[in-house]
């Protein structure tokens, strides 16, 4: 039996995303219309003389991302599917379309999906002309002796200082 709802699997990250941008409470939340395999979510009230703040990951925790946009927190949010790291075009898409001449940092968890994407998309947006920061959070402490720690927790107080 399953123990959440959801309308159809293959859309279960889309009708997510809509419920979310739907359901705040600021109605300030849009997705970013480039490619409807590519999923951003940005503020509507974003202002491209600051410097953007960009999140993002897999899909499955939801608020996961999206849930920590607005002001004082990211600007948008790049999903990937259920457990997956978002594409290097994704997390380009966001770059190029969010950020502007104040550039834009990147914030991004210690998995390595993550930390590869996000790096391709940064470097690929600084070859086109863009200021690119990236930071990768990882203080996991959950697992002892864990040789790579995946940021989980510290990237919410990462995004929330950023963004201060």
């Amino acid at each position: 039996m399953t123990r959440f709802v959801m309308n159809k699997k293959d859309d279960l990250v889309d009708s997510a995303l809509d419920g979310m941008i739907y359901a705040s409470p600021w109605r300030n939340l849009v997705r970013l219309q480039v490619d409807p395999r590519i999923r951003i979510v940005m503020r509507n009230d974003w202002q491209k003389q600051q410097v953007a703040l960009i999140s993002g990951g897999g899909s499955g925790h939801e608020p996961a991302h999206v849930g920590f946009i607005g002001k004082g927190m990211l600007t948008a949010a790049v999903c990937g599917d259920v457990f997956a790291s978002p594409s290097v075009d994704a997390v380009y898409n966001a770059i190029i379309n969010i950020t502007g001449e104040a550039g834009c940092l990147l914030i991004v968890k210690n998995y390595t999906g993550d930390r590869l994407n996000f790096g391709l998309a940064a470097e690929k947006a600084r070859k086109a002309g863009f200021s690119v920061n990236m930071v990768i959070v990882g203080d996991d402490v959950a697992l002892p002796d864990n040789p790579q720690p995946r940021g989980v927790a510290g990237t919410l107080l990462v995004r929330k200082v950023a963004g201060f």
